[in-house]
């Protein structure tokens, strides 16, 4: 990979930044002792300025170049995920119950080599804002920094981000204009009917039959309610009931998520669960509480900051794949896409176990080729001449 000299020269240092944060993962929106090592390392780079406390424990740098000049932003999310690991690795987690599943650890550490790398070079005109996050898995970190004001309080005029990607080859770059990650939305079914013996089920109004009923309904949503040609997931995730053998329960409880790209298959989508939901309910004469929560929106690239982006990454990997395909995962990321054009994109983490499973590890060979990304969009984007 022709990644950039200087940061080749920080492998061994990303690596041991990357680690530590691997053994200390937090959840959510209280990722402050990993902040408080994100500071450290900024304050030894000798960036500008370093604003904390936004988003509880996120924390934005400023670098600013050799002139006057828009400012850029590079986001890195920084929580991890409450799950056990099993890697059996030196550096595994210390924390029981939490671990870095998803690879943040991996991407604080592409934006901290990155911010080494423009500090001490600063071969830009303009500024860069580094913006470190917390809360991306289910929290909305994203959302609450563009709520609190972020982008305008630092003049942020595009943004970008990268997440890694196991399966695709370390240091590969693959991204696409347009949708690249889904919407999700949730949905809780809180039924209500009559328990009873089991040796009675006249006498009872079977919430567990009810139950039934509605999820096999909702799997003709996406097969008789849906143009084929649009993405669209929709998954039973839980079902709840019950205690014993011989017991009619009185409740049940159904949830589910749903990934569409198009607002139209969202709003069609949410209207037809709630017609099975209560078409259903009173077919088996129980009631039925409906909720649907609308959660992160699709994550949708700019084409020319993508198309932008993607010659950046050819500078720094020969495979690079600008029509990659969207996936139906979600990203908060998405927030600020939607107040800012930019690009996300995904680069290769090799052969490791997938997302969100509890024997992932991010390839530590992957950093240097992500901090360069960066560093060299920052110099194309923002050149001094």
């Amino acid at each position: 990979m022709p990644v950039i000299n200087r940061i080749a020269d920080y492998a061994d240092d990303m690596t041991a930044w990357r680690r530590h944060l691997h053994m200390h993962p937090e959840l959510q929106f209280d990722c402050h002792q990993t902040a408080a090592f994100v500071v450290e390392r900024l304050r030894d780079f000798g960036v500008d300025e370093i604003h904390e406390g936004i988003a509880t424990s996120g924390v934005v740098a400023i670098i600013n170049g050799q002139g006057d000049g828009p400012t850029i932003g590079l986001r890195a999310d920084m929580d991890a995920l409450p799950m056990d690991e099993k890697t059996g690795l030196d550096y595994a987690s210390t924390v029981p119950g939490r671990m870095h599943a998803c690879g943040h650890d991996g991407h604080t550490t592409m934006l901290l080599g990155a911010a080494r790398y423009l500090a001490e070079t600063r071969n830009f005109k303009g500024r860069v804002a580094l913006i470190f996050q917390p809360a991306e898995e289910g929290g909305g970190g994203a959302q609450v920094m563009v709520q609190e004001g972020t982008l305008q309080r630092f003049d942020i005029r595009e943004v970008y981000a990268l997440h890694n990607a196991p399966g695709v080859g370390v240091g590969a770059f693959h991204t696409m204009p347009g949708p690249i990650m889904a919407a999700v939305d949730t949905f809780h079914i809180h039924i209500a009917g009559r328990g009873g013996h089991g040796a009675y089920p006249h006498e009872t109004a079977d919430p567990i039959v009810a139950a039934v009923g509605m999820v096999n309904a909702i799997q003709t949503i996406v097969s008789r309610n849906h143009d084929a040609q649009k993405d669209l997931v929709v998954s039973v995730t839980q079902i709840h009931t019950g205690s014993a053998d011989n017991i009619i329960p009185d409740t049940a409880y159904v949830n589910g998520t749903v990934r569409t790209f198009d607002k139209s298959v969202q709003a069609m989508v949410r209207t037809r669960l709630e017609d099975i939901v209560n078409g259903q309910a009173a077919t088996y004469g129980v009631t039925a509480a409906f909720n649907y929560d609308v959660g992160y929106p699709a994550t949708v690239n700019d084409p020319a900051r993508t198309a932008f982006a993607a010659d950046v990454a050819r500078e720094v990997s020969a495979d690079v794949d600008e029509a990659a395909g969207r996936e139906m995962g979600a990203e908060d990321f998405s927030y600020m896409l939607e107040e800012r054009p930019g690009a996300y994109l995904f680069v290769g983490n090799g052969d490791t176990a997938g997302l969100h499973h509890p024997a992932y590890d991010f390839d530590d060979e992957a950093a240097p080729a992500g901090a360069s990304f960066f560093a060299k969009l920052v110099e194309r984007a923002l050149p001094l001449s």
